[in-house]
């Protein structure tokens, strides 16, 4: 596949096209004006003549006074010695002619009608000729009406026209050379912007994703590409961010479950056992195994979510039910923390059971384990704008604002500098719930004020079709 033409090339060639077309446009016009200013020009040199001659031969001579006639014109016209001139009769018959026959009779008698004077040009031994001709009514009423022309050797105008042309074949490619030249380093240094953003998004690696670049200091035109490039850093840096901690907090969660058995595993053999502590071994790491199991399967779900999870059956869902079965589910943890459970509200949507139920779940489950002892777990249902929006809020420590967006991201549990040890959770089931909520073309935020949590979610009525 053949290389696309380089941008700075195109710009040039546009410019070498752009530029002789001009010109020759130009060159044209101004052709044609010229040409134009020789026509009027000789037109008028030829009406002065036609009428002085016109003038003499209103009084038709008779065959004697032919000479005179003749010595007249020629000494009237004594200035002007390329001027020829030509009168005929209407049978045909010349009264006034020059020595050689130069007057191409039949034209000039097919351009004679009318009374107003046409001119006429033609080529005659290798120089052209351009005339005026026109019908005369001689003051003798029975005389028929005579041809009168006047002629002029129009070869300097041809020569002038020649040497302009040619001129103009020299400068006019010249020119769009020198146009091209010029566009190609106008489209140089126009384009040096470009080659600055190239350099700096060469100079951005997987370690170094705070470079940026200059929005102010290339031109307006590709400041809108600046700074899409620049959000698109900021994507790049941020989900690079994410991942990185992400691969830290799952190096941490996988740590201490293997550290754990691996220790466990090692004291065990460090001398025989009896039955009953090889039991109690087995069970301990039966415990570990499953927390593995849990965090296995719950980062192979976020990971089918992130590349967009589908939605296996739609059907219509009773919200105050489902939160009534989920209520009759975490009753006994409820008594148990000293917590009431309370809810209000109806709606029916359409989604899939079980990932919503997960999804509620995961939310009432924090919701219990973060509520101060004899606290309150409210579920609040509202029509909102033609959507659903359910309310879950517990009283509890109030979550500083700045967290709050990270309340989502897998294995944030609000503790950093993981000194403490959750056992209740491995810090997913939030990130599950929104993934289910983004799934059902639905959001979730959370809010923490005045010793008070609450995680609104909006939901569609009608979720996304399942994929087949």
């Amino acid at each position: 596949m053949s290389r696309p033409v380089s941008l700075t090339t195109r710009l040039t060639l546009l410019f070498i096209l752009v530029s002789s077309s001009v010109l020759l446009g130009l060159a044209w016009v101004l052709h044609t004006a010229v040409e134009r200013h020789f026509l009027e020009m000789d037109r008028g040199l030829l009406e002065s003549k036609i009428v002085v001659l016109e003038r003499l031969v209103k009084r038709p001579p008779e065959k004697g006074e032919l000479a005179a006639l003749q010595g007249a014109v020629e000494a009237m016209f004594r200035s002007d010695p390329e001027l020829k001139v030509f009168v005929e009769t209407a049978d045909g018959r010349a009264i006034l002619a020059p020595a050689e026959p130069l007057f191409p009779r039949e034209r000039l008698r097919e351009r004679a009608s009318g009374t107003q004077p046409n001119l006429l040009s033609w080529w005659k031994d290798g120089s052209r000729y351009r005339a005026l001709v026109k019908t005369v009514q001689p003051e003798t009423p029975d005389f028929a009406p005579l041809i009168v022309a006047a002629a002029i050797n129009i070869d300097h105008h041809e020569q002038f026209l020649v040497r302009y042309g040619n001129t103009l074949s020299v400068f006019i490619p010249f020119a769009a050379f020198l146009s091209g030249l010029l566009g190609w380093r106008a489209a140089r240094r126009g384009l040096v912007p470009l080659r600055l953003i190239e350099e700096r998004a060469a100079s951005v690696t997987a370690s170094e994703l705070s470079q940026r670049l200059p929005e102010e200091a290339v031109p307006r035109e590709l400041t809108g590409l600046a700074h899409e490039l620049n959000c698109m850093l900021d994507r790049l840096e941020e989900a690079f961010r994410r991942l990185s901690n992400f691969s830290s907090d799952l190096a941490h969660e996988m740590r201490t479950p293997v550290s754990n058995l691996l220790t466990q595993t090692q004291v065990v053999l460090s001398r025989s056992r009896s039955a009953s502590e090889y039991q109690e071994v087995l069970a301990s790491s039966a415990e570990e195994l499953d927390r593995l199991s849990r965090v296995i399967s719950d980062m192979l779900f976020l990971a089918k979510a992130e590349n967009g999870v589908s939605i296996p059956s739609i059907q219509a869902l009773d919200l105050h039910e489902e939160i009534a079965d989920l209520f009759e589910f975490y009753d006994a943890l409820a008594e148990e923390e000293g917590v009431t459970l309370s809810s209000s509200g109806r709606a029916v949507i359409h989604g899939n059971r079980l990932m919503l139920r997960r999804a509620l779940s995961n939310l009432l489950s924090n919701a219990l384990r973060h509520s101060r002892p004899g606290g309150h777990v409210g579920v609040f249902i509202r029509d909102r704008n033609g959507a659903v929006e359910l309310t879950v809020e517990n009283e509890g420590e109030t979550i500083p604002a700045e967290e709050l967006p990270r309340l989502f991201d897998r294995f944030y549990r609000g503790d950093p500098a993981r000194s403490r040890e959750d056992t209740a959770g491995v810090g997913l089931g939030l990130a599950i719930t929104h993934a289910l909520i983004h799934a059902h073309a639905g959001t979730i935020r959370a809010e923490s004020g005045n010793g008070v949590t609450r995680f609104v979610v909006e939901l569609p009525r009608s979720a996304p079709m399942p994929d087949d």
